[in-house]
């Protein structure tokens, strides 16, 4: 989470749970999920803000346990109210988890912000504000950010193909999506194709089958191009990224580059692998999608939940 900003879970978590057998399908499919899940949450949707963004609270060190150098709310609430000693939070930072506070919503309440409410930055602002989010990090392996956001889109790249070939453009894309579409879908002629869509981006003509758009970081919701063919969200800085805004000289200049010509300080950094998107996040996505309910989209599910570290994850 960015500072100053928060996030309310769409669906509801922590206790009470059900496992799947005692929900059964009609019920779960009310509740949004088309495909078996360990267990479903029953309680109510939690508020996460960043670990920086808590005041007036204290740990609780009896439920402080963690796997291995921090917390991973296993033990329930740890936060508690440094006044009246309430538990009203977990905060998780333990490896390879997100570092974030969420809130029970039990025991916090909302109220309304002093001062005017932030306006909705357009997407123009954004197409020349916000920064790409480099898909490698400074230890050369893959931001677990962009393997997130992928996992997302590649569940809805998989459910807008129908189950058809699948042909994505040479550069970052292929090198994102490539290999794991290429191994989750069959080959053959005329594939379905995809490119990227967004502001200040032109007009494709032809205009691709799906594409591959930007999703608003304030309010989520997806950019609508101006065709008729299908769309695929895609978190907006990994968006920006892939449509070449990492380009953009970081300080003003004297001069320019001829076009064509791309900068080589600092050089790139190169990842110690392929790309892997996160199998947790695509799994999540696609079963929540009413087209997994498809038999071949249900093996896809099947096999990835069975063999998670199989490739292309």
């Amino acid at each position: 989470m960015e500072p100053g900003t928060y996030a309310v879970d769409p669906e509801p978590s922590g206790p009470p749970w059900r496992l799947w057998s005692e929900v059964g399908v009609d019920e779960a499919e009310a509740r949004g999920v088309f495909a078996p899940v360990y267990a479903l949450s029953f309680g109510r949707r939690a508020i996460v803000v960043a670990p920086g963004e808590i005041r007036g609270t204290v740990l609780i060190p009896e439920r402080c346990g963690g796997y291995c150098c921090g917390l991973d709310g296993s033990d329930g609430p740890n936060l508690a109210c440094e006044q009246c000693g309430r538990a009203l939070a977990t905060r998780i930072d333990d490896c390879s988890l997100w570092q974030a506070v969420w809130l029970d919503p039990h025991a916090v309440r909302r109220l309304p912000a002093v001062g005017p409410a932030p306006e909705t930055v357009s997407w123009k602002a954004l197409a020349r504000e916000l920064q790409g989010t480099p898909p490698v990090e400074e230890s050369e392996y893959w931001s677990a950010r962009c393997a997130a956001a992928a996992g997302a889109a590649l569940a809805h790249l998989l459910a807008a193909s129908a189950g058809t070939p699948v042909a994505v453009p040479d550069g970052l894309v292929a090198d994102t999506f490539g290999r794991a579409l290429d191994a989750l879908l069959p080959s053959g002629p005329l594939p379905k194709t995809v490119a990227l869509a967004g502001p200040v981006l032109a007009d494709l003509d032809p205009a691709p089958d799906i594409s591959l758009v930007p999703q608003h970081p304030q309010t989520g919701k997806a950019w609508q191009p101006s065709g008729t063919g299908m769309t695929v969200p895609l978190a907006a800085d990994m968006w920006m990224y892939l449509a070449g805004y990492h380009e953009r000289l970081p300080v003003p200049v004297t001069g320019g580059l001829p076009d064509g010509v791309l900068r080589d300080n600092p050089l790139p950094l190169h990842p110690r692998g392929p790309f892997r998107p996160d199998w947790r996040v695509f799994l999540h996505t696609l079963a929540r999608l009413p087209a997994v309910r498809q038999p071949w989209l249900r093996r896809i599910y099947d096999d990835v939940k069975d063999h998670p570290y199989a490739p292309p994850f």
